[in-house]
Formats: C-alpha cells, sequence, structure tokens
C-alpha cells in the first residue's frame, strides 16, 4: 500500500466534511465490508482521493451521481463492477463487491466465477448482456451494434448509458486502487 489511510482527526474541516459524508453513505450501502480501520480511517480508494482531494472529491461527485440516479438492479450492478474488477485484479473493488453480490443473491459459485473473469451459469437476461458488454469493454473492445441493439431492447437505452458510465467509473476506481497497490483488508472474517 503506497498510501496510508487518514485519520479523520488529522483531516481538515473540508476534508473531513468529505470524510464523514463517505461514512455515511458506505455504512448505509455497504456495510456489510470493512471500509475503515479501527482509526475510523476510510480504506479502498478513498485515502487516495482524500490525499488528492482536487482529483477525488470531483471523482466522489461523479460516483455519487452514478449511486443517486441509479436505475440498474442492484444485481446487474454487481455484474458489471465484478467484471471490471476481475479484469483488473482490483483486491479491494473485488472484496467489497463480492460480499455485496451475495448479499443481492448471488450463489457463491456465481460471486467466484464473476471474480474469476467467467461468465457464471444461471444469470438472468440483463445480467448476461450485462457481463458481455463490461467484459467486451474491459477488455478494450467496441460494444458491437448487434450487442448494443440487444441491450438496449433488454435493459433500456437509458439504462445502457448508465452502464457504460457505470463500468468506466470502476474501471477509474480500480486503477487508482491498483497504482496506489491497495489490498483488501486483511481480516475480512474469511
Amino acid at each position: 500500500m503506497r498510501l496510508q489511510p487518514l485519520p479523520p482527526e488529522s483531516l481538515n474541516s473540508e476534508l473531513r466534511f468529505v470524510h464523514d459524508e463517505i461514512s455515511n453513505l458506505i455504512t448505509k450501502s455497504q456495510g456489510q465490508a470493512s471500509m475503515m480501520n479501527e482509526e475510523g480511517a476510510l480504506l479502498g480508494p478513498f485515502p487516495a482521493m482524500l490525499h488528492f482531494p482536487q482529483f477525488g472529491i470531483p471523482a466522489l461527485s461523479f460516483i455519487r451521481t452514478l449511486d443517486t440516479f441509479a436505475t440498474l438492479d442492484k444485481k446487474v450492478r454487481e455484474v458489471a463492477i465484478l467484471t471490471v474488477g476481475s479484469t483488473f485484479g482490483a483486491r479491494f473493488e473485488l472484496y467489497v463487491h463480492e460480499i455485496m453480490a451475495e448479499a443481492f443473491g448471488f450463489s457463491k459459485n456465481q460471486v467466484a466465477s464473476l471474480s474469476s473473469g467467467i461468465r457464471p451459469e444461471g444469470l438472468n437476461e440483463q445480467e448476461t448482456i450485462t457481463y458481455d458488454i463490461a467484459h467486451t469493454l474491459t477488455h478494450g473492445k467496441i460494444v458491437s451494434n448487434s450487442t448494443y441493439k440487444y441491450a438496449v431492447d433488454i435493459l433500456g437505452k437509458e439504462a445502457v448509458g448508465e452502464l457504460f458510465f457505470l463500468i468506466g467509473s470502476y474501471t477509474f476506481i480500480a486503477m487508482i486502487l491498483n497504482g496506489f497497490d491497495i489490498p483488501a483488508p486483511e481480516n475480512n472474517g474469511e
């Protein structure tokens, strides 16, 4: 790990506000995963965002917008996120979203497959097209016209747009996690 988590009491008032907002959001939405250390410092991509607030705060605003206006089913979102995480080997991203995918109803086998970069058996039509699109984009390819049209038929045009931005945002997060060599928590209950 190239950046240390920042204890909340070490932050100036502006960054402390951002820290507390993130803390409140993740406690509500991803409370199953360990995203703070014993000092209350945020883990994962958040230390990088707080160390470099000129980049991190705008990035957080964008990512928050994807959550605020989310219309995709939570399971569809997790397929996309785990596909991105597996492609880039983003350990913290995989850690959090493996937990979230199980919480939303995926089997352990499906989660393991997604985390290994394999399309699992038993996905519904929306989840399958999401996997195909995320896999295509994270491997540097263009989504074919037929795949795009099929996705629009299955998900709707607005949801496909949302999916592209979601995949892009979690690719960004994976790059931050990997660039700063941010691991998954060691004591994650495994």
